[in-house]
């Protein structure tokens, strides 16, 4: 296992500013945030996929660990997009991507359509699809996730511990879950509040480290806090960071 920092950490910083706080920071990767909503949109990306190439590439002494996507696009364009974004993935060695799981309401055979048609597209560019834990989607559930895991070969999951704590399903195990994780995104949260400072909240960071080391993971342990009022952002950061490489 190793650390890293997602760029969402700085949502309104440009690659190379979030690159250069980072690396100040000492951190060694970094998880890209491909978001129509963020600084590096997916849409202006696709428009040129080989200046995308250079430009993600432009990470200096960071290791990209993944990529979180979010795409505008629907329909037969969105898996056009996504293959595009598979093939930019492979040539930059970025082996993890991230998805986001479909909203509550949504049918779960459809979901399973969609990640399937994503796994295949990415299987083929050697890229591995994890869908990513959120509040009010089907990935809140953690024994969706088993199934939506179970019926698609090859999906992984992108764990935020802090979704189980926050949800109505707190009190549901993640061991069953654990075996399908390939990214992680971690912040401190209590029941009340999505993230508070680092040591006053109730994510067991040493219980995760050690449940995850029982199953063998060896991939990215990725900090994903935004910036809070009346809190130094880079004392968090940097709390957290020492925090986790003393667990490992």
């Amino acid at each position: 296992m190793f650390v890293s920092a997602s760029t969402e950490c700085w949502p309104e910083a440009e690659l190379e500013e979030v690159i250069e706080v980072l690396t100040d920071l000492e951190f060694t990767a970094i998880e890209i945030a491909l978001h129509e909503s963020g600084t590096i949109k997916p849409s202006e990306l696709l428009q040129d996929p080989d200046r995308a190439i250079q430009l993600l590439r432009h990470t200096h002494r960071l290791e990209i660990s993944a990529y979180s996507l979010e795409l505008a696009s629907t329909g037969e364009q969105y898996y056009q997009d996504f293959t595009t974004i598979c093939r930019i993935a492979k040539t930059t060695k970025v082996v993890n991507l991230t998805v986001p799981s479909s909203e509550h309401g949504t049918p779960f055979n459809e979901e399973v359509e969609r990640l399937q048609k994503l796994v295949d597209i990415a299987e083929g560019e050697g890229v591995r699809v994890a869908v990513r834990s959120q509040l009010g989607c089907l990935s809140e559930d953690p024994d969706t996730l088993m199934v939506l895991c179970n019926n698609i070969e090859g999906l992984g999951i992108t764990l935020d511990p802090s979704v189980y704590i926050c949800s109505n399903a707190k009190s549901s195990s993640l061991d069953k879950i654990l075996k399908y994780v390939c990214s992680v995104h971690l912040r401190d949260s209590r029941p009340d509040a999505f993230q508070v400072s680092v040591g006053q909240g109730e994510v067991d960071y040493g219980k995760l480290v050690t449940q995850l080391e029982r199953e063998k993971y060896d991939r990215a342990l990725t900090v994903h806090m935004s910036p809070m009022e009346g809190l130094d952002h880079r004392v968090e950061l940097r709390k957290l960071r020492r925090l986790l490489e003393t667990l490992m």
